[in-house]
């Protein structure tokens, strides 16, 4: 079983740490964060509470946080985020939970036993901006080590194809 994913991308000129991370069934939820030195600019949360008994559980919770941790790169790379990352470089203080929560079930995302398919683009709603606090520097944040393309795994290869980085 896979706890969960982290990475760092650049993304004009800065680095920014994706997270996505399982609380197992007990809290059937998975969860993926965006940082940027420190600070959560965005999160998105799937419960897969409704479908914890299926037999393969391991194996559908694992690609769903696949496909979820992919998305919200995806939703970097497209510019999403970009309002809320100007906000934050400006020096406006960012609260934990920039976006409205966006919560999806796990069957909404499933399209069979066998196979996945991603959920459609959730519509996103800032949060109102909390009053202006001097701002602090964000702590340094190390990029991963870059590797021959023979060593990544499928998923790093194609992480790094979506960031624009395949040299």
């Amino acid at each position: 079983m896979v706890v969960g994913f982290n990475h760092n991308f650049r993304y004009k000129g800065e680095v920014y740490h994706i997270q996505t991370e399982d609380s197992g069934v007990r809290s059937p939820n998975i969860v993926t964060l965006l940082y940027h030195g420190g600070t959560i600019l965005a999160s998105k949360k799937t419960s897969y509470a409704d479908i914890a008994k299926v037999d393969n559980l391991d194996q559908i919770v694992e690609e769903l946080m696949k496909e979820q941790h992919k998305e919200m790169l995806r939703r970097l790379k497209a510019g999403e985020f970009d309002a809320v990352i100007e906000r934050f470089q400006s020096g406006r203080n960012v609260t934990p939970q920039v976006l409205a929560a966006e919560e999806t079930s796990a069957s909404e995302v499933v399209a069979s036993p066998v196979g996945l398919e991603p959920p459609p683009p959730p519509t996103v709603a800032p949060v109102a901006a909390p009053p202006v606090v001097p701002k602090t520097p964000p702590p340094a944040v190390a990029e991963k080590p870059s590797s021959s393309a023979a060593a990544l795994s499928l998923d790093e290869v194609i992480l790094s194809y979506l960031m624009g980085d395949d040299k």
